[in-house]
């Protein structure tokens, strides 16, 4: 394992200051060898290294670890780039199963913007680590970690790709608050056949409010229940009238059971694209927006996970017949599920919803897009 930290560090460029190094060691509980501000020369960061001796300790505790790391190292205190809009990457090499939970910490460590990738060996659990990055492609496997240089190509693939994810195409273009890209995600479920109407009316009254326009707003409707439909993307109309007409037009689409995960997932895969009109790669802020009246027959936490991960704000919308823990964990952060009693009462929570997105739109703006370093932390 140190080997192979050693080889990665050998890549970087540390010496003219754009990329930073962090190291932490873990079993029952982290300790970090040095932070992303301690060294600022490759051979200082190589000889820490080279020094590193084993811990040892159990239970191994992975949740925790990544719990330490998001509120420790990925800090401005500890050396973190973050706010300036440097990638943050976190390499994860385990050889065993978590003794505690990894679903939470590895959702706020996603939230915060961090990309992991995972490296492990037969010892490990495949599916925990798929859960901690988000993504499966980033899960790395090996049969002992001595054939850790057998994934080297593989993980650095990974690792160019992690970081062209969180840069911008256009790093010059700073993200408009005058333009959003709104997908509205509707429960079409038989459940929600009498509230249908009142979801329509709502959806009409927030486009109403919003300035549609080919270089402004853009909006997108999808319905689902077993499966989604798109009535139409983000580039199928450039004016709010176009889009009114059509959203007046929707029409309750019925349906069981309610794949809220896959819903979200072929949102994320399908509409938020360049393809079907995303300008998410533009700097400009991706909201979505979800209605729903019931509990999902599939897990949604691996595409809430994912959505969160591409920068997509997930603002929920519930009924007493939701369920509010789920719908706090498929919305951007738990301030963001807004809860009517019945989906007549929408209109009590306009006010609540514009409030949230002024604050996705300020979140979404980045301070300065610099594209030029990375911080990394393998652990």
């Amino acid at each position: 394992m140190r080997d192979f930290v050693q080889k990665q560090v050998d890549t970087l460029s540390v010496d003219d200051g754009k990329d930073r190094v962090s190291v932490v060691q873990y079993s029952s509980d982290p300790a970090v060898q040095f932070y992303l501000n301690t060294y600022t020369t490759k051979r200082e960061v190589l000889d820490s290294v080279r020094g590193l001796r084993h811990k040892g300790g159990r239970p191994l505790n992975t949740g925790a670890a990544l719990r330490y790391l998001r509120d420790n190292v990925f800090t401005a205190s500890a050396g973190s780039r973050r706010p300036s809009g440097v990638p943050q990457v976190l390499i994860l090499i385990t050889g065993g199963r978590s003794f505690d939970s990894i679903d939470e910490p590895a959702s706020a460590l996603k939230q915060l913007g961090v990309l992991t990738i995972a490296i492990g060996t037969r010892g490990s659990d495949p599916r925990e680590l798929q859960t901690i990055t988000g993504e499966p492609s980033y899960a790395l496997s090996v049969s002992e970690l001595t054939d850790l240089p057998k994934v080297q190509q593989q993980f650095e693939s990974s690792v160019e790709a992690a970081v062209f994810e969180v840069t911008p195409e256009l790093p010059t273009v700073i993200a408009s608050r005058d333009r959003k890209d709104i997908v509205f995600l509707l429960d079409g479920s038989d459940g929600t056949r009498n509230g249908f109407p009142a979801m329509r009316d709502f959806v009409e009254r927030v486009v109403e409010k919003i300035n549609v326009g080919e270089n402004k707003d853009h909006v997108s409707v999808v319905q689902y229940s077993r499966e989604p439909e798109v009535h139409f993307y983000l580039n199928t109309y450039t004016t709010r009238e176009d889009v009114v007409d059509s959203v007046r037009g929707l029409r309750h689409r019925g349906g069981r059971p309610l794949n809220t995960g896959a819903a979200l997932q072929y949102v994320r895969d399908n509409v938020f694209t360049n393809s079907s009109g995303s300008r998410r790669l533009q700097g400009v802020p991706q909201i979505l927006i979800l209605l729903t009246g019931g509990r999902s027959f599939d897990n949604v936490d691996s595409p809430a996970s994912a959505l969160k991960q591409q920068g997509i704000y997930v603002i929920g919308i519930g009924t007493r017949t939701s369920d509010a823990r789920e719908l706090q964990k498929i919305s951007y952060e738990p301030s963001y599920a807004l809860s009517v009693s019945e989906f007549t009462d929408l209109p009590s929570v306009q006010e609540q919803l514009s409030s949230v997105m002024s604050k996705v739109i300020v979140r979404a703006t980045p301070m300065t897009p610099t594209v030029t370093g990375k911080n990394v932390t393998p652990l």
